[in-house]
C-alpha cells in the first residue's frame, strides 16, 4: 500500500491557519503597545495643549492691548453712526408688550371663533 507523503516544504492548510494566526497575533500585539503607548503619553500630550492654548490667548490678548488707541475708541465718536444698537426706551418696550398682547388674543379669539363655526 503507498502512503502519501507531503513534501516537507509544502505548505498545509493547518500550518497556513497557525501561521495567519500567529501573524495576526503579532499585528495585535504592536496594536497594543502602540495604544499603550499613546495611553501613557496622553497626560504629557493634554499639558502640551493646555500650555499652547494659554499662551495663545495671551498672545491674543497683548496683541489687542497693543492695537488700542483713543482714536480708534468709538465711545467718544460723535458723528452719529453708533455701531452698537440703541437699547428701546421703557416707553417703547411698554407699548410694544402691549402690541403683543392684543394680537395674543386677537388671534385667540380668531381661534375660538373658527372652532365653533367648524365644528372641529
Amino acid at each position: 500500500m503507498a502512503m502519501f507523503r507531503r513534501s516537507p516544504g509544502s505548505v498545509t492548510p493547518f500550518r497556513q491557519r497557525r501561521e495567519e494566526l500567529a501573524r495576526r497575533e503579532a499585528e495585535l500585539r504592536d496594536g497594543l503597545e502602540k495604544l499603550e503607548r499613546m495611553i501613557a503619553e496622553a497626560p504629557r500630550v493634554a499639558r502640551r495643549r493646555q500650555e499652547e492654548e494659554k499662551l495663545r490667548i495671551r498672545t491674543i490678548a497683548r496683541d489687542s492691548r497693543l492695537n488700542a488707541s483713543i482714536a480708534q475708541d468709538k465711545r467718544y465718536r460723535n458723528d452719529g453712526k453708533s455701531t452698537s444698537r440703541r437699547r428701546p426706551l421703557r416707553k417703547e418696550r411698554r407699548e410694544g408688550r402691549l402690541l403683543f398682547l392684543v394680537l395674543v388674543i386677537a388671534i385667540a379669539m380668531v381661534v375660538i371663533w373658527l372652532m365653533s363655526h367648524l365644528h372641529f
